[in-house]
């Protein structure tokens, strides 16, 4: 992407250092009130966003937000405050008021901070922070130059909804009475554009986008539009589906998606309130053989990398799928504690989730389909997280001999998560990595195609 104009506008107007300070004295002030342990998270972020639409500015917006949460405990009993001011008197405030709630709640003998021994030591620099100092005309120029080039790929692009750019830059600092002080900055960078194809009454809208730690990785605009372009058309002149029984391939944005239902139903409150299709499964077989499932923390400039979660406890690499059977929880402190397990360092979510891949890339997995449904699009929430009752409405295209024949739409896809993920059949080398579970094409042995 070329080189913009600087500016200082979006810079973060606490260092590191203030910030820690902060921490520091509202960890003091409630050990000063009588508060047997605290826990503090101070944030500040900067950003701009800017939609450019039929070639204007439709929106520009500025950000600039911070804020403390704190969490006091009196022997088992919790409090939790916040504000959005950052004043010595208001934060000595908020954690009289944490301290007071704390007086009224029950004591919970699972509610407390983490074991020291689990706090993170170390914080290795995972290169998360790449500040791009643009100014609001060079960013629309860049959302303009991004939509143009969807609306010229085709005079069948008839319409769009916009394309935005936006740079994110943020700094957040967490700090606990056990001695605990850590904080890191990071950036995220996106560019997106959003079309729609009109022929002959029909109209079909598509997206593209890319999303980056590092703005000087960011996919081209022109590139991004014109693929933008290319989704929507080829979705033009749909067809619908008689009622069929046939394998399913989920292309890489959407298998994400897949992935994040496996991990809703093995996260520790899932478990602890029994609400869950994966209960009590650690030891069990969930995925093929073949398929592993492993977290990463630590991948540099990586979307979902972090050398500690959101309580101070140190992130490790795991392997959460072994030959596809499944080895623990994904756990904080807390859900730990429900179910007399430990930590994985998992309080906040996951970090960056990989999916093993095969060597198949995307149209070798559409002949090792042969006939079938390619899905692109999903809608609806028809996910039953306690049964694992699986049925969405869909879009995509339908698939003979190994090659895309048309694409189809009003259709509905059903199963059980437990039995999809038993019949995975291959994972593609397509991996999308603009998220925190990085994944190819899922390849589904059958799946339930409601049609006509």
């Amino acid at each position: 992407m070329a080189q913009v104009p600087n500016t200082t506008s979006n810079q973060l107007s606490h260092s590191q250092q203030d910030l820690q300070d902060l921490v520091a004295l509202a960890i003091e002030e409630g050990r000063r009130l009588g508060a047997t342990e605290s826990e503090v998270g101070i944030s500040v972020d900067t950003g701009l966003s800017v939609t450019a639409r039929l070639g204007e500015v439709e929106t520009l917006e500025y950000q600039r937000d911070r804020g403390m949460g704190i969490t006091v405990y009196r022997g088992k009993r919790k409090g939790t405050a916040s504000t959005a001011d950052l004043r010595p008197q208001a934060i000595r405030e908020t954690v009289a008021k944490a301290f007071s709630i704390a007086g009224f709640t029950a004591e919970d003998e699972c509610a407390g901070l983490p074991d020291p021994e689990d706090l993170a030591k170390e914080f290795p620099d995972l290169d998360l922070s790449h500040p791009w100092d643009i100014e609001p005309d060079a960013a629309r120029d860049l959302a303009v130059a991004c939509e143009a080039a969807a609306l010229q790929a085709d005079k069948r692009i008839g319409n769009s909804e916009g394309a935005t750019l936006s740079s994110h830059r943020g700094l957040r600092v967490f700090g606990n009475s056990l001695g605990f002080l850590g904080g890191f900055p990071s950036t995220i960078h996106s560019l997106s554009c959003v079309v729609v194809a009109q022929e002959n009454g029909e109209m079909q809208r598509d997206y593209w986008y890319s999303s980056v730690r590092d703005w000087r990785e960011m996919e081209d605009g022109e590139a991004i539009g014109k693929q933008a372009a290319a989704r929507a058309l080829r979705r033009l002149n749909a067809k619908k589906l008689p009622t069929v029984t046939a394998p399913v391939l989920f292309v890489p944005e959407l298998a994400r998606g897949l992935m994040g239902h496996f991990l809703g139903a093995i996260r520790g409150g899932s478990q602890y309130r029994r609400a869950s299709f994966l209960l009590d499964a650690a030891g069990q077989q969930i995925f093929p053989t073949w398929l592993q499932i492993s977290e990463r923390p630590h991948i540099p400039k990586a979307l979902a990398s972090s050398p500690f979660d959101s309580e101070g406890v140190v992130t490790r690499d795991r392997e959460l799928i072994k030959d596809g059977v499944l080895t623990g929880y994904v756990l904080s402190t807390y859900s730990a504690r429900k179910l007399g397990l430990h930590t994985t360092g998992n309080a906040g979510g996951v970090h960056n989730l990989i999916v093993s891949s095969g060597p198949d890339d995307f149209n070798a997995l559409l002949k090792k389909m042969h006939r079938g449904l390619m899905v692109t699009e999903l809608m609806g929430q028809g996910i039953n997280g306690v049964t694992g009752d699986y049925s969405r409405g869909a879009a995509g295209f339908w698939v003979e001999n190994g090659e895309i024949q048309y694409p189809v739409n009003e259709i509905t896809i059903a199963g059980n998560l437990k039995d999809m993920y038993r019949e995975i059949v291959a994972v593609g080398s397509d991996v999308d990595k603009r998220g925190g579970i990085r994944t190819g094409s899922v390849l589904l042995e059958r799946m339930t195609i409601a049609g006509e």
